[in-house]
Order: C-alpha cells, then structure tokens, then sequence
C-alpha cells in the first residue's frame, strides 16, 4: 500500500482491509486525525462521532478477521448530510428549530449502511432544511477545499467539501433540485442523484415530497457505484420506493462506451446569459472525449430549460410550505432569513397553481423520455454554469436571486431521470468545473459505464486540493 489511508478508493482500501495491510480502526482514526486539523477551515463536518466510529471500526475488524464480510463497504468511514436521522446522535438540519433534536430511530439509508458494515463518523454541514443558507443558522457554511474564500454548491455542502478534502471517500447527500450535483461539480467529486423511488427517502428530513432524492457524493465513479449497490432497494415504509430488483451498479465498469449513443444537450446551457466561456469549452471538450471513446455523440434538443424551472421551483415551494406550516406560523423567527424568505410566500399558491404544474411535469417527463432519451443511451449537458461563486459576492438574502440558476440540475429533479454530475475540469482560478450525465429510469448502471469511461480518459479521480491547517491551495 503506497497511498495515504484516506487516498484509496473504497475498492482499494477493502482489498488492503481484507489483505491484512490496513485495518478499519487505523483508518478510521487517520481520517479523524485529518477531520481534527483541517475541519476548522472548510466547515464540512458539523458533528464528529470519534467515540463511536472507533467503536464500529474495531467491530469491522473483528468481524473481517473472523471471517464475517459484509461487502465492499465494510470498514469503511463515511458521512451523512445533517438531515437524516441518526438514532442517538443530533439531526438538526442546520436550524435553530430542531438544534436539540435527537432521532429514535435510523434513516432507512443509514441502516443499509450499518449492515454493510460501514463506519460512520459525523453529520455533515447543510444549508437549513437542505433549502436556506447564510451566516445566521447554528452552523457556518461549508468552504470549497479548492479555495476557501468560494462556495461548495447547494444544499449537500459538507458532503461535497468533505469528500473533497479527503475526509471520507463516501457522503451521503439529498437532492431536490440539484444539492447532490451542484456541490460535487463546485467541489470536483461524484456525485449521482438516482431515480426517483430507487433509494428510499425514509428518514431524511423532507423537502419536497416529490421531488426528493438521496444519494451518495464519493471520491470516484467506482466508489459512487459501490454505495448506490449498498443503498438502492426497495423499502416498503417509504411509498416513493420502487421495487425494481438488485442489479449490480459495477457490472459494466470498465466496459467503454463504443457503439452507444450520447445526446449532447448543449442548447440548454449554451444561450443562456452569464454562462462561462470555461464551462463551454470543458463540456464541448468532454462531448470530443466521449467521441473519441467510440460513442456516437450527436447534439439533441430538450424542452426549455425555463419550463422545467418554473415547474420545478412550484413544486418544491408549495411542499416545503406543507412541511414548514405550522413552524412557520408559530416559530416564523427561528428559521434563518434565507429559508423563511423562500418559503413563506409559497402560503399565496394555490390548488390550481400546483395541479398546472403537475400537469405540465407529465408533460416534461414524457417529452424527455419518449424524445432524446429513447434514441440515445444518455445525455450529455454541464452541471453548472460558473465556476464556485465567492462568499463574499452574496449578500445577506443569500444566496442571490442568480444563484437559483446557476446550476443546470432542476429538470431532472422534475422528471426523475437518474444524474450523475462529475469533474469536467478546472477554471484558470483553479475551481472545478463540471459535466452531468443523464440516464433513462433505473439505468444507473449504464450511466455509471459511461461515467466510468470519461473519468479513466480524463484522469481528474485522483486530483485533489492540497490542504493546509490555515489555508488551502490547489
């Protein structure tokens, strides 16, 4: 073993566990060690259970050595975004309104992992509710580790960051209109938001009851694979759950893309006002990558971006409104500013205002799916359309109204298609930039082979920010 402990990949660091070279207890501690230096500068984790993770981490051992293997996840750390539940351990959602909430019982993610073995060892930053930031919330916001003077993404922030920092190969975060892909393209990891229903919901704190995802940030496609194979199955207490089998997501790694045929959706992104030249030129120049691997990459046209958005954005408010309710009408001054000031007027929709939207996300669905995405084997777009904002370009209604549109996530939050948002490459500041490949329902396991294919050529899995307990720099 030639790496540094929290360098492996998940599949790297369990062939040294069962190898006898590394032990879960030593890994676990030496990524402890790193979360005690460098946490105080990127703020990912909000809650560090060392006590404990060393507790599981001796568990792996014995169990491993005896023989007892629970799969690719056992013994190995991972994070969990500050709002699913964690029986015993805070769950606070970054608000003053739940800071002394403490769950009974696990989020059903959390308990696939803990059957798997797997080595919690804290709660990661969020934004409030997964929906509202700023400087007024019980935690400050998460940093980019590639410069801590600019933002991770929204709302996954400490998952992003913490996978990033080499804090853990694997975060779980949730999704709802881009919170698992925007802050793995800002922080430059993988980050797959799957089908809707294909992993169960269950004990993570509710934004928008049909538009939620959970789903993991990891350091590679690979490790990205190997936790969607430990979370993903049906669970009959969460009624979005759909049972569609246990195919095996790491199947057809390895297995290029030559012969299939990639939509590269470049006129959702490329009008639109204030998109960065960098951004262009990283995703033509991926499109050109894939190209040259085989794939038949041919420019496709979906509905307007515009449509989705204003879909999406009434759906989400008038069930965050649902949610929120009766805090809001009871507690309206222990939300922090962003996160009441997004979801108080949503009280002005109507019956009508959500059935039209409703309607018009059929449409959407049915357009995307029976269009682009029946002739071709994935689609091709950017994630975001900036390099990571500066912190201190935000003013205090944060994020700025802009903000909303600076990632090109939410249409599929809308149709529920499975997306996968990985590094792209980097601006000249030396920010990640990133694409965001598209799949049919519960074809994870092809987008993961197209995934899988770009990163091998592209060669960004093992680049990472250097450091340091007072600043960072790439």
């Amino acid at each position: 073993m030639t790496n540094e402990p929290h360098e492996l990949t998940i599949a790297q660091a369990g062939k040294a566990l069962r190898d006898g070279e590394l032990t879960s207890t030593t890994l676990t501690q030496h990524v402890l060690d790193r979360i005690g230096t460098f946490n105080s500068t990127v703020d990912a984790f909000v809650l560090v259970t060392a006590e404990r993770a060393l507790a599981r981490a001796a568990l792996a051992d014995k169990e491993l050595e005896a023989g007892v293997d629970r799969g690719p996840l056992h013994g190995i750390p991972y994070g969990l975004k500050d709002i699913y539940a964690t029986a015993g351990i805070p769950t606070t959602c970054n608000s003053r309104l739940m800071v002394d909430h403490v769950p009974d019982e696990d989020a059903a993610a959390e308990e696939a992992l803990q059957r798997a073995g797997a080595v919690l060892v804290g709660k990661l930053n969020t934004a409030e509710f997964a929906l509202g930031g700023g400087t007024d919330l019980p935690f400050p916001p998460a940093k980019n580790p590639w410069n801590v003077d600019h933002f991770t993404g929204t709302s996954s922030t400490g998952s992003g960051a913490a996978v990033a920092s080499g804090f853990v190969r694997l975060a779980m975060g949730s999704d709802t209109g881009g919170s698992i892909r925007s802050p793995a393209c800002h922080c430059g990891v993988v980050g797959l938001k799957p089908t809707y229903g294909l992993v169960s919901r269950r004990g993570v704190y509710p934004l928008s009851y049909s538009l939620d995802h959970v789903g993991p940030l990891a350091g590679s496609v690979e490790d990205a694979a190997i936790a969607l194979n430990v979370v993903a199955g049906h669970d009959a207490l969460d009624p979005s759950s759909v049972d569609v089998g246990n195919p095996d997501y790491t199947a057809e790694l390895g297995r290029g893309v030559e012969g299939m045929r990639i939509g590269y959706a470049r006129a959702l992104f490329s009008g639109v006002p204030g998109v960065s030249p960098e951004v262009l030129a990283s995703v033509d120049a991926a499109a050109e990558t894939l190209a040259g691997l085989g794939a038949v990459v041919e420019e496709v046209m979906l509905p307007d971006f515009e449509l989705f958005k204003a879909c999406g954005r009434l759906i989400m408010l008038a069930e965050a409104f649902a949610v929120h309710e009766e805090n809001l009408r009871t507690r309206p001054r222990d939300f922090g500013r962003y996160a009441y000031q997004r979801i108080a007027p949503a009280a002005t929709l109507t019956a009508a205002d959500l059935i039209q939207a409703h309607r018009l996300r059929r449409e959407l669905t049915v357009e995307l799916n029976t269009g682009a995405l029946r002739t071709h084997d994935a689609l091709l777009t950017t994630t975001g359309l900036t390099p990571a904002a500066r912190l201190d370009e935000f003013p205090i209604d944060w994020p700025p109204p802009g903000l909303s549109v600076s990632v090109q996530t939410a249409p599929f939050n809308v149709t529920g298609n499975p997306a996968l948002a990985m590094p792209s490459g980097f601006s000249r500041s030396g920010l990640p930039l990133g694409i965001q490949l598209v799949g049919r329902p519960f074809d994870e396991v092809r987008l993961f082979r197209i995934a899988a294919a770009f990163e091998a050529a592209s060669g960004l899995a093992e680049r990472r920010p250097v450091l340091r307990a007072a600043e960072m720099s790439a």
